[in-house]
This record gives structure tokens, sequence and C-alpha cells, in this order.
């Protein structure tokens, strides 16, 4: 493995050369172009914000604690975050079969890609950090929000996120390209891991809810629980996760890692068969 990072770094130049691509290309026919990546987080949260945050507003207060008088940021916060996991996912598992004459002609680590499809979407999220910094000003200036040094919270949540985004991209990645059902697969998952995750519900509901107690442990194994709790916890202090679960959630990134690392190692040859 660290031989195959000595060999990403060295050709770091087509990785950003890669992500360039892929950005100009999603976007090269669109009008609105890189506006995109916010309109669509964006107008997902304005639908949440009017089931959860009018229709249902009082059941919505009533579990948020410190998050109650600015549920839209709350929101926009989970949403944004989201948007980089499920997009990352999405094209992170058709990222060699969409390239087969590329990667089977060039001469570079082949992780290239995957990891291309992850950044691409980081990026995508970088630009959207604008509009929640502006969010968070506009409650702060009302009183409803603290900013305060939870700020730096921000670079842990990205950064666990990366490592565990793109674990699973080469995981998925590789997989996908012997048994297509993957992509298919994920589509479902996706959407589980959506509701199945603190992104438009605060994690105390889970806790103070009627479920077994080993549902509610089996749903914080899940990597992706503590890393919402860290993007929340930029602006609700209160949220950031306690030890065992900020452990569980860097552990359990780091594992899915060297395990998508692993696999994408050992499939390698038939992966290039295959293409």
């Amino acid at each position: 493995m660290t031989s195959g990072v000595g060999a990403l770094w060295s050709h770091r130049s087509a990785l950003r050369i890669l992500v360039r691509r892929d950005l100009a290309v999603k976007y090269q026919q669109s009008v609105l172009g890189y506006l995109w990546s916010l309109i669509e987080p964006l107008g997902t949260g304005a639908i949440y914000f009017f089931v959860f945050g009018v229709l249902y507003a009082r059941d919505t207060t009533r579990n948020l604690g410190d998050a109650a008088d600015s549920y839209p940021l709350f929101l926009i916060t989970g949403v944004f975050a989201w948007m980089w996991t499920s997009s990352a996912l999405s094209e992170a598992t058709n990222a060699l079969t969409g390239q087969a004459r590329l990667i089977t002609t060039m001469n570079m680590p082949r992780q290239l890609f995957p990891i291309g499809r992850v950044a691409g979407r980081v990026a995508e999220y970088a630009a959207g950090l604008p509009i929640l910094v502006a969010v968070a000003i506009a409650y702060a200036a009302y009183g409803r929000v603290q900013i305060g040094w939870s700020v730096l919270v921000l670079p842990l949540a990205i950064a666990v996120q990366g490592t565990l985004l793109v674990g699973l991209a080469l995981l998925l990645s590789a997989a996908n390209v012997l048994m297509r059902d993957v992509e298919r697969f994920m589509r479902l998952v996706i959407r589980v891991l959506f509701y199945a995750t603190p992104i438009i519900y605060p994690l105390s509901l889970v806790r103070g809810s009627d479920l077994p107690g080993w549902v509610k442990a089996g749903y914080e194994l899940n990597p992706l629980v503590g890393i919402f709790q860290l993007h929340h916890a930029v602006w609700y202090p209160d949220e950031f996760p306690e030890a065992r679960l900020l452990a569980t959630t860097v552990a359990g990134s780091v594992l899915v890692l060297a395990a998508g690392w692993w696999a994408f190692r050992r499939l390698e040859p038939a992966v290039l068969k295959e293409l």
C-alpha cells in the first residue's frame, strides 16, 4: 500500500487532469454550469424543510435541541455533505467501466480513476461552503448560532469522509467490472443510507426512540453516522460525537480504506482482463 500511495503521488498531475476533465464534461452543455452543484442540494434542502420544518414543525423542533431555531442551517449542512457522498459513490461505481479504453491504454495507477471521481465531488462540495458560511453568519447575527472554535471540526469531517469514500470507491469500482449488478444495487443502498444516517434529523432522535438496543448499536457502527455528526458539530458543538462514536467512525473509515485498497489490488488483474 505504501508503494501504491507513492505511485499515486507521482501521478498527482494526472489526477488533477482527470478531475478537471470530469467536471468539464459533466457541465459542458449546461447553461448554468457549476451552479447546478449548488442548486441541487439547495432544492433538496428546501423540499425537506417544507416537510419537516413546516408541515411537521412541532415534532421536528422538539427533537432538534440547539438547532431548533436554525433548522435550515442544520438541514443544508447535512444535505451538502450527503450530495458529496451520494454523487461520489454513484459515479465511482462506474469509474472503470465508463473509461475502459483510457484505463487499458494509459500507463498509470488505475486507482486514480475512482479516486478522481471522489476528488471531483469534493470540489463541488467546497463550492457550496460559502453558502453554508453565509447562512451560518446570518443566524449568528440573530443570536441563533454561536460560531466559535467548532468550525475547526470541518477539516476533520472532510478528511474522515474522504477516507471512507475513497475506500468505498476503490471497492465498488472494481467489483462493478466483474458484477454489473453492483451499480444497480448501489442505487438502492444510497437511498437507504440517506434515511439511515442523521442528515435531516438529529442522532438524539434515534437514541431516544423505542428501537431495540442492538439496533441502536448497529446503527452507530455506520461510519457515516459519526461523519455527519462532525459536520453538524461545526455549527452545533453539542452534536460533536463522543469518544466512542468518534473512535468507531475513524477506525471504520480507515478499515474501509484498507479493505478497498486491498480488494482493488487483488481484483486488478481480473478487472483489466474483463475491460
